[in-house]
This record gives C-alpha cells, structure tokens and sequence, in this order.
C-alpha cells in the first residue's frame, strides 16, 4: 500500500492507493475486510440521564408489553432472521440457522460474573475493531451500563419464564444524540455455534445481542467488516476523535515525547477513559501478518492497564527502586501475545517482588493480554486511540468543559448567496459560501475541543455506497465584533493548517488567545451535499453560533437613523514609541458611530503588538473611525489617537500614523501606530 499527499495551500488529505484503487486516508481494517479508515484518538463526553430515542420508532417498552400480552416471542420486522440481515454482497458460511439462545443453550443469561474485557471473542466476521472496543468498553462499568440499560430487568429469569419475550434493547450514541435499538434474540448460527461474536463463556450473550443491535444499526452484519474502533466509541460513548500517529510524533524514538505521552495516558486511564492500539500494515498483503515479537499487523489491541511499575531491590542510598513506565494490552483474538521484554515468559518477572505482582493483579497466561514497556510498545505500534471523560458536570474535583453542539448541512445552490457548499480553501471563490460559524474566547488563552462529524454512511453500503466524505474545517481570528458572513479573507488570520480526512469524524485540540474566531467546516471538493455536527469543548462559555445573515437586516430603528450604507474593516497591528509616566500598559479602543472594540491590556511596554480587529456598518459615509491608545495602571489614561475617514478610495495597505490628541486638530503627541483598513460601499464584499 502506498501512501501520498494531496497539498492544497497547507491542506493535506492523505491517499492510500492499495492495487490500484484509490483509499482516501488511514483505515483499520477488520478481520478478514479490505475496508480502510483512520483509527482515531478519543475523547468521551460524560454521559447524562438524557432518555434515548427509539430507533425505527420501536419502543421497548410496548413491544416487550404486547408480547407478553400476547404470550409470543418478538420478531423484529426492521431486521429479519434472513439473509438480508446477514449481508449485501458476500454471503457469510453455508447452512446458517437463526436460533435464539434458549435453542441452544440450557441456561442462557445475558452476563454470567459481570462483565471483562476477557469475555469476547471474535467470529468469522472480520470486526475485530468492533470486538476491540467492546473489549474497552467492558473495563469501564458506567459507561457499559449506559450501554445496555438493566442489564438485570433484561436477563433471563429462570424463576420468571413467563417475564421472557425474546427482545432486547441497546443504546448507541447515533450522530448527536442517545438511540435506543431494539433487537430479537435470534442469532446466525452453525452446528449450534455462533458465526459472528461470542463470550468465552457458552451461556453468556450480551456481546452476541450487542453485535447484533449494532449490525442492525449499521444494515446488515456484513456492514460491520471492516472499521474503525474509535468509531464504535464514539458509538458507545459520544466520544471526540483525533488521531495519534506515534510515527509522525517522533514517539518511536524520543524518550521525552514518550514521557509526555505517558504520563497523558496515565490521566487518562486513572480517570476511567478507554485506550486502543495497532500496527498499521504497509499493504494489503501484510495485514494480519504477525510480526517477529508476536504482534499481528491490523489488529486493535485495547489497552487494559497502564501503570509505574517498581522493579528490583530499593537502592540504599534514595531507598526507591527501578520505576518502569508499563503498559497492558489485550488482542480480541485471545491469543498471539507479545514475544518481547516483559513477555508472559519473560525472565524479566523474576525482577519484581510478590508485592508487585499482587498491585498489578499479574497473571501470566496465554489468554492474549500481556505487558510491554512503554518504550516498546511506542517502537512496535503504529497508532493509539484514546477516550477521554470530557467531564461537563458542575459538581466535579476535575476540570469541567463548557459543550456547545450545533447541527448543519452542506447543500448546494447555484445562487452564491444561498449556496452552502463551498469546498475546502483551493476554491477561493466559493469557499466562503460553507457553513460559517463563531465562537469567543474570553480568557487569555483557552485550550478548544473540536469535533466535526458527517452523518455515518455505512447504512447505505447495501446500495453501493457509503464512503465518507473528505472532511475538514478552517479557524480564522476575526473582528471582536463581527456578526455576519464573511465575504472575503483580507485582514483575518488563518489558525489551522488542516489535514482534510475521509473519517466519519475529524477532531482537533488548539490553544487559542483571546479573541473572536470563526470556524467553517467544508467539505474537500464542492458541490458536495451532507449533514453534520460540530460540537466545541471550552474551559469557559463560547457562545457558538452559525452566522446567517450576509448583512445587517433591516430594522424600525433604520428607518429613524438611516440604513448602513458603508462598511469597514479595521486591523491595529502595533503600537510603538509611547510615553506615560511610570508603568505603560497600553490597550487599544476602536470606535464608529456608537460601536466600538477594546483590546486586552499589554503589559509595561512602550511598544506593543495586537491582533485587534474590528468591523462597522456606517449609517453616514463621512462619520471617522477613530482608534485610541489608553494606559491602564491605577486608572485609565488617554495616550493619543488616530482619526480615518473609511473611504473606499483609501489605500488597503499596512499604514503607518503618528498619534495625537483628542479631536481632529490637536497636536502630535509621542507614539506611532500600524494600521490596515479597508473600507466599500458593498455590504457583501468584505
């Protein structure tokens, strides 16, 4: 498999061309699929009590009812026990037989000793992603819990065979918001074995039912071969995805990259969040390969513990001992371990105290978990997947999140003005017409979550389709005040540099400075329709919003006051040679008609740089914008100004102007300031 990159102005959307057909981005393959995405780092939303809506409009609740009522086990007419449920193209093993647990089993229960990531195993269906996040899933109680809803209520009741319906229901976190998927429990089956996912123990069936809910969200089985593990998170968990390529991030090699990342790992893990791997194969051939040290090629390996391990005797001198960074993984398969340092047979063991082995709750067995050193697993693994507990709760001894979620589409329209499918920035003549959003940062600097999420395809495998669109969104640093579109890019700063992806979701994490931003998500080519949401994480409230409106709209109060007839972009850039007496701490106010823009203070300097913006929609042509420089110490101190007159005929370069005194005639006073304004009597040109 070969991969290239398509530049685009700084936008890179990386290709996999595999014997000749092209695959946009990174994909996981499963099993025995040639499906390729991206795996993708995780970050999990705290789950509220938000009551899940019925899938198909199937409510559990009144088909369990009348099924009871009527003494008769459900059959799910939205997903038969028929081939197409099964597949779309590749018919699964001959002579499959749908059976409901009872049919083959003398005692079946839904959990049998709770529920371990020991518990799965996959079936002929190539989803070990699928598997390796349930094996994720299964170490963390409350988030499985949200999962299956009670789990007891839904057993079987060997006291109560009379409460046993033959349905079940799961929720899955569906495109922004909770789903309930209700399901029969007649599975595909073999010689009285399951063909597809299954507990180790024979009477256990809540991953079997799982799989099912989630195949019928998906269409059929056969839409499961082949994913992405953070996919099925995000699923299970309203999760954020972003990708960890420990090759690109140097972690392979950098002991001090790899700290970082540890000690971001061990956070995580402490916290209650869920972390997978895998090795990404170069090609086609070389999946489910199995490396020198016991590692298979294209597999998700969820990652089961990650701890300091103490390793020898305590020195005598600091009396502490060796410290290893450590790490725990599982292979869905159940076996092919590990062969290296720290290996199930490894003699490294006989290094650490009984103790230890007890704290670390060791078990040295080939049942396909097994520890490596960090420092190994970060040379041997290709890419890790997270999921964070984005904790939005009020009530938390952890940082809590500010969530704002919107809802959009890309559509097209062959007016410019209602068109909202622009393509990526390569189209500079109808990149502006995407989606616009914006969003404030009102701290000096806050570290931003971002998520945007197009509407799953694999549904519409069964027609021929459902590959992801190529998606991608751009930030840029705007006027403190704007709230319309933006027409053109002139004065704004661009913060991202995007690598555009064929995921179902794209994720980002920036650390922004004060200040007013908009966000545009855009798909790579034009003309290209869909839905999305984009969800935004802050430390403090972001007022996202979509603008709109291309212009201010009429209003009772234009009519008294007269319409805006001209507008004007103004940009200060710096300030330079001031004086005051003691400490200068120099802030900016912009101001037209009655609006006006203030900066943030900067701090004892006499010469200072800002990224202050502002726009003004001008009831009369000859009214100045006037831009100020004022100290703040003890009290606010007036230091100069400069007055413009905003003409469209006014020069759109940087301009350099000597500040004066209040009023239009008074004299130079000590300072300079850096400039750019541009100014038009088109409403929607800037």
């Amino acid at each position: 498999m070969k991969r290239s990159l398509v530049q685009s102005k700084g936008f890179q959307v990386k290709k996999f061309v595999c014997s000749g057909d092209l695959q946009l981005c990174a994909c996981l393959p499963g099993g025995t699929g040639t499906r390729w995405l991206k795996v993708i780092l995780i970050q999990t939303e705290t789950m509220g009590s938000t009551s899940a809506k019925p899938f198909k409009n199937q409510k559990y609740e009144e088909l369990k009812r009348q099924c009871l009522e009527q003494k008769k086990l459900f059959e799910d007419p939205e997903f038969p026990a028929s081939d197409v449920s099964l597949f779309y193209l590749n018919p699964p093993l001959a002579n499959v037989e749908w059976k409901r647990p009872k049919e083959f089993c003398e005692d079946p229960h839904l959990t049998v000793h709770g529920i371990s990531s020991h518990d799965l195993q996959q079936g002929s269906l190539g989803n070990c992603w699928f598997v390796a996040a349930c094996s994720c899933l299964a170490l963390r109680k409350k988030l499985w819990q949200k999962v299956i809803p009670n789990i007891k209520e839904q057993d079987w009741d060997q006291k109560r065979p009379e409460k046993y319906a033959g349905i079940f229901h799961f929720h899955f976190w569906c495109f922004g918001e909770w789903i309930d998927v209700v399901i029969d429990d007649r599975l595909p089956t073999k010689d009285n074995k399951l063909i597809y996912c299954s507990s180790k123990e024979p009477n256990e069936f809540w991953s079997a039912l799982l799989e099912k809910a989630y195949a019928k969200m998906a269409g059929c089985y056969e839409a499961l071969d082949g994913g992405s593990t953070a996919e099925a998170i995000v699923d299970f968990t309203g999760a954020l995805a972003e990708s960890i390529n420990l090759i690109d991030g140097n972690y392979d090699y950098s002991i001090i990259e790899q700290v970082k990342l540890f000690r971001e790992l061990l956070k995580v893990d402490k916290r209650g969040g869920l972390i997978s791997c895998y090795i990404m194969p170069s090609s086609l051939s070389d999946f489910e390969v199995e490396t020198d040290v016991g590692l298979v090629k294209g597999h998700a390996y969820s990652v089961t513990s990650i701890l300091k391990m103490s390793v020898g005797q305590k020195n005598l001198c600091s009396g502490k001992s060796q410290k290893l960074f450590m790490i725990r993984l599982r292979n869905p398969w159940g076996n092919k371990e590990w062969k290296g340092a720290w290996s199930d047979e490894s003699e490294e063991w006989k290094k650490v105290s009984k103790s230890e082995r007890t704290r670390l709750g060791l078990t040295l067995e080939n049942n396909g978990e097994f520890w490596m050193t960090f420092e190994d697993w970060c040379k041997n693994f290709t890419d890790v997947d997270i999921c964070r507990i984005v904790n939005t709760s009020f009530f938390s001894i952890h940082k809590t999140w500010e969530k704002k979620m919107m809802r959009g589409q890309w559509t097209k329209n062959p007016n410019a003005t209602l068109n909202r499918s622009g393509g990526c920035l390569n189209n500079e003549a109808t990149f502006l017409q995407n989606p616009q959003y914006i969003f404030d940062v009102t701290k000096v600097e806050d570290k931003v979550l971002i998520s945007l999420q197009q509407k799953d395809q694999r549904i519409h495998r069964k027609e021929g389709a459902g590959d992801n669109l190529v998606i991608g969104f751009e930030i840029f640093k705007v006027e403190d005040n704007r709230e319309y579109r933006l027409h053109q890019l002139k004065i704004q700063e661009r913060i991202t540099n995007f690598t555009y992806l064929n995921n179902r979701t794209v994720y980002l994490k920036v650390f922004l400075k004060q200040g007013r931003y908009l966000l545009i998500p855009t798909t790579f080519t034009p003309n290209t329709e869909g839905e999305f949401i984009l969800r935004l994480f802050t430390d403090v409230p972001s007022a996202l919003r979509e603008l709109k409106l291309n212009k201010p709209r009429l209003s009772f109060l234009d009519i008294l006051l007269g319409v805006p007839k001209r507008m004007s972009l103004v940009k200060v850039y710096r300030v330079e040679g001031l004086q005051s007496h003691g400490e200068t701490n120099p802030y900016i106010i912009i101001k037209c008609e009655n609006n006006k823009v203030r900066s943030a203070s900067q701090k004892n300097t006499g010469t200072a740089v800002f990224n202050t913006q502002a726009v003004f929609y001008k009831r009369k042509v000859d009214s100045p914008i006037i831009v100020q420089v004022w100290h703040n110490a003890f009290i606010d101190q007036f230091l100069g100004e400069v007055r413009l007159s905003g003409s469209p005929s006014d020069s759109r370069d940087l301009q350099k102007y000597q500040l004066h005194g209040r009023g239009q005639q008074e004299a130079e006073v000590p300072g300079q300031i850096t400039i750019k304004i541009l100014s038009s009597d088109d409403l929607m040109e800037l």
